[in-house]
């Protein structure tokens, strides 16, 4: 089997005069996963390969793909991705993995942009204070989620759970999805690519199916951000993803 142009032509667009040494010790395995991945998959959808990017990084590092992230990054600031964009992935990634699982990822973001000589810090992005994050916080939970379902939401919780409720406005929403460098409707596809990858977040993914719609993201943009995730986290939790994407938004009435 050989490369396809295709697959050539988008690989070097990537990953420009990069020969990956597993072309010597896998040549047949490299040959069919780049002609999935950059020609099969990549004809299936119309994302813009900047957007294809970033959720494929939210993805790895659900996955603790710190090898793949490293050189995923790197074609991501190839094709655009701004460094502000790469920090808020990760930023965006701690309130769904913790700072445990993130904590590897921001070093190896900051470890990149060192070498390709971005300054560091980078300007800050957080538009909330101490004291109008949580009311900031539960303002874009109510736009992605809904008001009646955020009002049944902290009306409905158990008296000892509530500040559970009250942590995920303040916390979740209010230092994360208000910060700048990245709008709203992709922070929505972050989080969906995030869960999806994770895995067990079954529920949660519904939930952010349902967001994603809230902010404008419809069927078949979720699809195609499941295709572009498929070569990198696997069938069984794109499947699951498709399954939540048919659960909340069935194809008849798409």
């Amino acid at each position: 089997m050989a490369t396809s142009e295709a697959a050539e032509r988008n690989h070097e667009q990537l990953f420009p005069g990069r020969v990956s040494t597993l072309e010597q010790t896998d040549p047949e395995l490299v040959e069919y996963f780049d002609n999935f991945a950059f020609d099969e998959v990549i004809a299936h959808d119309d994302l813009e390969v900047r957007t294809r990017l970033m959720v494929q990084l939210a993805a790895l590092i659900a996955c603790q793909a710190q090898s793949e992230y490293r050189v995923m990054l790197g074609a991501a600031l190839t094709v655009g991705v701004t460094p502000v964009e790469a920090k808020e992935i990760v930023y965006q990634a701690v309130a769904y993995v913790g700072m445990g699982k993130a904590f590897d990822f921001l070093h190896i973001t900051n470890d990149v942009l060192t070498e390709r000589g971005v300054a560091l810090p980078l300007p800050g992005q957080s538009t909330t204070t101490p004291e109008t994050r949580a009311e900031l916080g539960y303002a874009v939970q109510s736009q992605v989620i809904g008001a009646e379902r955020m009002a049944s939401l902290y009306a409905d919780a158990p008296a000892d759970e509530l500040h559970i409720q009250r942590l995920l406005s303040a916390n979740c929403f209010g230092d994360h999805y208000t910060r700048g460098g990245i709008d709203l409707p992709t922070r929505e596809l972050l989080t969906f690519a995030i869960l999806v990858a994770q895995g067990g977040c079954d529920p949660q993914v519904r939930g952010h199916v349902a967001g994603n719609l809230n902010v404008g993201n419809g069927r078949q943009v979720l699809i195609d951000v499941l295709t572009q995730l498929l070569p990198f986290i696997g069938y069984p939790r794109t499947l699951n993803g498709l399954r939540a994407v048919d659960d909340v938004v069935p194809a008849a009435t798409a």
